[in-house]
């Protein structure tokens, strides 16, 4: 369920209140039943004092006379008990104790409030204490209380309970004298009762009042609060809102429906109605540039477009070029060894008379250097014819079929043992008994080649070239060590470069260019790290795993 604004404030606003005139409320409430029982206590207390101010008075003039009715008995404990005058009407002399008994049984009659004489030394009967007024004179005798008050139920109705001391002074010995009393003893004690059902009753109604006065507070307070709410916060929080629902759609906004309350909203709105004009000129000018920056973007893609179709352009006739050199270079090439070749033969088998006094051993040098140039140069049109089949479409040269790749690093490390040999250089290898593999084999061969030459073309003598090969989980990994001068760390990347070389040692520079080609189209890598020793250099590549093969 959703709330608004207004609900939620109202429902805060409401709360709060209640919470609050609540409190104030327990707390009079309490105040009140309080301030009843004081004023009960202060009454049976007045009460109290009249008894006793009584009963002294009564002591102080020797007892009152009284016409003696059939119910009243003269007291043997005072001098001249009943009294005849002149008229021969009778009078009873009243003792302190029985006018107070004859008072409280007339009050009790009456329904406004009782009183009882008691004590724990009895001289009547009817002066025995109940559960109450006995707690209390244990009280007074023991602990020296002055005052005993409580509240109990009578009969399902509620009365409170007073009662205090009556001390024993010198007036009370006159009566009193035989019974060993002493002045300042507690000789009993008088007990108030006051009944408490109409008071509570009153305090109950009084409640009552103040609930519904404190109801119709909050309902008042809430309804004042809902209409200030809607009309100072409301309804121009609906005018911003829309304001801003218009804006946010791309619409012109009305200024006059802003609100105009002269207060926080008011400079809400003005901010707003700010933000929004510099919001529409901002996006303004960002329209021009997004317009004038598209324009020159399509100018560049179209130089570009035109860029990379004379680009394409050039890389075909490149790659036709060095077709067609290439093929033309090769076939004469071929002639020419073939040629040289078979003079060779030819002049080495003349006799020295023969060769019309030339010397046949400088002929055959020379017969030899040209050969070894021709030998050259067929190689270098093989290596790129094969960078260029590589760069046009790697993986569609490959020729996979299934071999033991242990087996051709074996056939590698003995077809360069001689030339090891003559280096004065170790070839170890530690190889697996089998590494089946699916490849294209004589590519594999060229890389194994063209490693294995690089190693042994910087291996200084009395040095180890070592080849490692072992299978993977997800294919196989070469590693050809050696222990030359190393390759140092910010030319790592760049010796796979084409026509990269290091140093001024022999070559094109296109060998490991090749080499990188054909593993990266076997789906495998190639890279080049330090060995774990100080100098040296330690290539490897990886060859993954085929599905045929793992069929």
């Amino acid at each position: 369920m959703r709330f608004t604004l207004s609900l939620k404030f109202i429902i805060g606003c409401s709360l709060t209140m209640l919470v609050a005139l609540g409190a104030t409320f327990y707390v009079i409430n309490q105040r009140q039943e309080r301030l009843i029982i004081q004023q009960a206590e202060n009454e049976a207390r007045a009460v109290f004092r009249q008894i006793v101010l009584m009963r002294k008075w009564i002591a102080d003039h020797g007892g009152i006379l009284v016409e003696k009715l059939p119910r009243l008995e003269p007291t043997p404990y005072v001098s001249d008990p009943e009294i005849i005058d002149t008229q021969g009407r009778r009078f009873v002399r009243e003792t302190p104790a029985m006018v107070t008994k004859e008072l409280a049984k007339y009050a009790r009659e009456q329904g406004l409030f009782w009183f009882h004489i008691t004590s724990l030394q009895l001289t009547n009967p009817e002066n025995a204490p109940d559960s109450f007024e006995r707690t209390a004179l244990l009280a007074f005798e023991q602990k020296g209380l002055k005052e005993f008050i409580g509240l109990e139920t009578i009969n399902r109705h509620p009365y409170l309970r007073y009662i205090a001391p009556l001390y024993v002074e010198d007036v009370c010995l006159r009566c009193h004298d035989r019974q060993n009393y002493t002045v300042g003893d507690v000789r009993g004690a008088i007990s108030v009762t006051l009944p408490m059902s109409e008071t509570f009753a009153a305090a109950t109604r009084n409640r009552r009042t103040m609930f519904t006065s404190m109801l119709l507070v909050v309902a008042v307070l809430s309804g004042a609060i809902i209409v200030m709410t809607h009309r100072l916060v409301i309804t121009p929080i609906k005018k911003l809102s829309a304001s801003m629902g218009q804006f946010s759609e791309g619409r012109r906004y009305d200024d006059a429906a802003l609100p105009r309350t002269g207060d926080e909203l008011e400079e809400l709105a003005l901010t707003f109605a700010d933000m929004a004009e510099r919001l529409t000129d901002y996006h303004l000018g960002l329209e021009d540039k997004i317009r004038a920056a598209t324009m020159d973007l399509a100018t560049a893609n179209r130089q570009l477009q035109e860029a990379n179709q004379q680009l394409e352009a050039m890389n075909e006739r490149k790659s036709d070029f060095i077709a067609r050199a290439s093929h033309e270079l090769r076939t004469p090439l071929t002639s020419i060894k073939g040629s040289i070749e078979y003079v060779s033969a030819k002049i080495a088998t003349l006799a020295p008379a023969a060769a019309g006094g030339c010397r046949i051993n400088e002929m055959l040098a020379f017969f030899e250097l040209i050969g070894k140039n021709t030998d050259r140069l067929i190689r270098m049109v093989n290596i790129m014819l094969d960078l260029e089949r590589i760069e046009m479409n790697a993986v569609a040269v490959l020729h996979r079929t299934d071999f033991d790749l242990a087996a051709v690093i074996r056939e590698i490390v003995a077809a360069f043992s001689f030339i090891a040999k003559d280096k004065e250089v170790e070839l170890a290898s530690l190889l697996s008994a089998a590494l089946p593999i699916r490849a294209d084999e004589d590519r594999i061969r060229q890389v194994l080649t063209n490693l294995m030459g690089n190693a042994l073309k910087f291996a200084p003598a009395h040095s180890t070239v070592t080849v490692r090969a072992a299978a993977e989980p997800d294919g196989v990994m070469v590693e050809m060590i050696d222990q030359g001068p190393g390759v140092p760390a910010t030319e790592r990347e760049k010796i796979f470069d084409k026509f990269y070389k290091l140093g001024n040692k022999e070559g094109s520079g296109l060998g490991l260019a090749i080499c990188r080609g054909i593993i990266e189209a076997h789906g495998g890598a190639i890279g080049m790290t330090a060995p774990g020793h100080e100098s040296g250099a330690r290539f490897f590549f990886t060859i993954p795993q085929t599905p045929e093969l793992s069929a």
